[in-house]
């Protein structure tokens, strides 16, 4: 057989190169070399060998081979084309150091001189690359849209999956990260024909979920896609990738994130990646920083920052530079001090930037004692980003994109916690409040295809068990669920915040809002009594007394549920009335007697409170309490609740007393048909209840009651269902309901449960119910008794069937039966 040539074995390399699979890549194009005959094929393989070298660390010896085939005496046999994949090397070797302008001056001359569409191509890509890092991002698109074209022509089906994708990654810096997650999901199909491709297109995605709020999603991608470039002996993408997981760290673990920004910043110098090194010693800077070390052995020094600071200038990263310095003058006024000017804003500027220039000069305001300053420019802040969070309307990214608020709202609570005043500390615990809150979503039209990959995730988390295949697939289809829901559901009402003048003028005499302001470690609780009752108060709670005393709760209230009998029930009982007790003292008790002992209970909270079982503390029984997201949702829902007329009720498999549940609330709507005009309930059992046949019913009934097992995913709360006969029913599904039902009683372990993010947004089951357009949801957060839940919802279901708003028919139930159960009311129970 005759030996191959050098031209086809550059080929081969190539084709290697593409697939990822750089190790064989290597030995193959060594193998042409050799054979190469002229300065123009060896010049040829030089330049492919010299991406290589550099993508698996070794851009030093890229660019000498470079260099060295360009200074072939007189250009000695070196075509145009030759000339412009060498030049095109260069200019992609600048890029992985992070000297972008000498980058774009390479690729400039490349592009100039290549005539083949396939490489002209991919010098687009990289020049787009540079414009892109410049903040040149109309410069970088129109790069793209050249290239996608480009490869379109050519029938180059991956080349343009890298184009459409790269125009996806612009679209994250322009904040619509709806359209860059579609790009890039509608991209990867055609780069998984490698590991490192699938990697790299994971990098950008990670980014995405990051700016979403969707850290521990992104931090966990990040973590996988540095392993997989690891794996593939690729340091500087590996590096990178670290880059990338310790600016998400920066949002919650500032200690964590220093560590992994040094260990980046390492590897960099390594790779004589120079302007890669400085962004990521910035970022542990800025970690130390938000960690408090302004003083101390650990606290960067001034002339660290000052060296830190001039270097990303001089790398041509102006925006990493001034959030450097902006982290450092908020840090600084946090610990007292209030030295030299801050950046100034550029209107170009990223939205965090931005963001954080408002925090920092509010905290600078706070430290000067201008407290009405420090609130307005959180305000502002807050208003920029409102403005850009109105542009969604899928409710994990409205609950998640709060991280973005989380500095400028403890500025703002901290402020308004100081001036003692009610009004001022009740609108601020609104926009805490509120922030996730303040647009309704249009209902998303009818997808079967997402209908499809719900069914499909039902049987896969049904049948998966250890296989490694069928939890790959599930991972996939979470994520084509919520990608299809981020791009399907649209925002629409714009509800407006109130002020505690109009909160008052919603709260008849017997009705009282108690809402808690969380900020710092600090618990400050502000009741707002009824009509002629009193004034608003505020009081500080220790807030060490109850984190101590919500320690361990739920596990005694799931104990509780689960020992009814024998010697040790009653002391469980004891020991859990002693804890309801100390919670009550602390959080509601001085609040009931201010506000001068109201049948109704309004509860606002944040997430720190998100497990207290407010209707069983001693201060709050016999009351109606409705736990509400906000007060001015609350105030924007008609007091006067609709009478039901419809019921159906759904039990999944495994549930001993369900169908008696059942029965017994069917049968009180059944006696109250003749009165009320109430149509016949229906129960969907057995077989019968299909998550197809229950979410049908749920369109058309206005109370849906559903007794099954619950299971709350704390990681995604969304995928939190119930079991039905064919599968769980997940949170996902309850946008496919054309009307939700008013009201909902989820007889569920676990499902009044929810995720927090970012300290007041808690997402869960019954809220997923709430922003589909419920108005109240019963749930609990803890496991239920099943005679209790029997008993309870049973005579429930009377009071509804009677009129009574959904919190007054359980306080009703509550007093007929004699059970202290953890179920509450979310939303406007009255």
């Amino acid at each position: 057989m005759a030996a191959l040539s050098a031209e086809t074995l550059h080929e081969r390399g190539l084709e290697q190169t593409n697939k990822g699979r750089y190790t064989s890549a290597l030995k193959t194009l060594a193998q042409a070399a050799a054979r190469a005959h002229s300065n123009d094929v060896r010049a040829r393989v030089a330049g492919t060998t010299a991406y290589l070298l550099a993508r698996t660390g070794r851009p030093d010896e890229a660019e000498a081979l470079c260099r060295e085939a360009l200074e072939t005496p007189d250009g000695n046999g070196l075509s145009e084309e030759t000339k412009a994949v060498l030049y095109g090397q260069l200019g992609t070797l600048a890029l992985e150091r992070g000297d972008f302008d000498h980058g774009l001056d390479w690729l400039d001359i490349a592009i100039g001189m290549e005539a083949d569409g396939k490489r002209r191509g991919n010098m687009l890509i990289n020049r787009s690359v540079a414009a892109t890092r410049l903040g040149r991002l109309t410069e970088a698109r129109l790069d793209l849209d050249k290239a996608s074209a480009t490869f379109a022509t050519q029938g180059e089906e991956m080349f343009r999956a890298i184009a459409d994708h790269n125009s996806g990654y612009i679209s994250l810096l322009e904040g619509d990260l709806v359209t860059a997650l579609q790009k890039m999901t509608a991209a990867r199909a055609a780069l998984s024909v490698s590991a490192a491709h699938v990697a790299t297109c994971d990098l950008d995605r990670a980014e995405v979920l990051r700016e979403a709020g969707l850290v521990r999603e992104a931090e966990d991608t990040l973590a996988a896609v540095a392993r997989a470039f690891g794996a593939n002996r690729m340091p500087q993408a590996r590096a990178e990738a670290e880059f990338q997981l310790a600016r998400s760290l920066l949002t919650h673990d500032p200690a964590r994130a220093r560590a992994v920004a040094a260990g980046a910043a390492r590897r960099f110098e390594r790779l004589g990646a120079e302007g890669w090194a400085v962004r990521a010693e910035a970022v542990r800077l800025r970690a130390a920083l938000a960690a408090g070390r302004v003083r101390g052995r650990h606290a960067p020094a001034p002339e660290q920052l000052d060296d830190v600071a001039r270097r990303l200038e001089a790398a041509g990263f102006p925006g990493e530079r001034d959030a450097l310095r902006l982290t450092q003058k908020a840090a600084e006024a946090r610990a007292g001090r209030v030295v030299g000017d801050l950046p100034r804003p550029r209107r170009r500027d990223p939205l965090p930037l931005r963001l954080l220039g408002y925090e920092a000069r509010a905290a600078r305001a706070a430290a000067r004692g201008r407290d009405g300053e420090a609130r307005r420019h959180a305000a502002d802040g807050l208003h920029q980003l409102v403005s850009w969070q109105a542009s969604f309307g899928a409710l994990d990214m409205l609950s998640s994109v709060a991280m973005h608020a989380n500095g400028l709202l403890h500025e703002g609570l901290e402020a308004a916690k100081r001036s003692r005043r009610p009004e001022i500390v009740f609108e601020w615990s609104e926009r805490a409040r509120h922030f996730s809150q303040q647009v309704s979503p249009v209902r998303p039209p009818p997808d079967p295809e997402l209908a499809a990959d719900l069914a499909e995730l039902r049987r896969l988390s049904a049948d998966a068990g250890s296989d490694a295949a069928a939890a790959a697939r599930i991972a996939r289809l979470r994520d084509q669920v919520r990608d299809r829901q981020w791009s399907n559901t649209v925002p629409a009402v714009n509800i407006p915040r109130v002020s505690l003048e109009e909160l008052r003028a919603g709260l008849d005499a017997e009705t009282a809002l108690v809402t808690f302001v969380f900020s710092r470690g600090g618990l400050t609780c502000l009741t707002v009594p009824g009509a002629n009752a009193g004034p608003p108060t505020l009081h500080e709670i220790s807030w060490p007394a109850v984190k101590d005393r919500l320690s361990g709760l739920r596990a005694e209230l799931d104990v509780s549920a689960s020992v009814r009998s024998g010697p040790l029930a009653q002391v469980v009982r004891q020991t859990l009335e002693v804890r309801l007790t100390d919670l009550s003292d602390l959080l509601v008790r001085h609040a009931m007697r201010t506000a001068g002992d109201p049948r109704r209970v309004v509860v606002t909270a944040p997430g720190a409170l998100v497990d207290v079982p407010w209707a069983m503390l001693p201060a709050l029984r016999g009351r109606s309490v409705t736990l509400t997201r906000s007060a001015s949702r609350w105030v924007s829902t008609p007091r006067t609740v609709p009478v039901p007329r419809t019921a159906g009720f759904a039990v999944g498999p495994g549930v001993a007393r369900g169908p008696d549940e059942a029965r017994a609330g069917a049968r009180a709507w059944v006696a109250a048909g003749s009165e009320a005009e109430t149509a016949e309930p229906r129960v969907l059992a057995g077989e019968g209840a299909l998550v197809a046949a229950v979410t049908e019913l749920a369109g058309r009934v206005d109370v849906l009651h559903v007794a099954a097992h619950g299971r709350h995913a704390p990681n995604s709360p969304l995928l939190s269902g119930f079991e039905l006969a064919d599968g769980p029913l997940f949170g996902y599904d309850i946008d496919l309901i054309p009307r939700a039902p008013e009201t909902v009683v989820l007889s569920a372990c676990e499902l009044g449960r929810s995720s927090v993010r970012w300290g007041e947004e808690a997402v869960g089951m019954a809220r997923a119910w709430l922003h589909a357009g419920t108005r109240c949801v019963i749930a609990a957060p803890v496991a239920v008794a099943d005679d209790v839940a029997s008993d309870l919802l049973g005579a429930l279901h009377r009071w509804l069937a009677g009129g009574l708003a959904p919190a007054d028919a359980l306080a009703a139930a509550t007093a007929e039966t004699g059970h202290i159960a953890p179920f509450l009311c979310h939303g406007s129970g009255f």
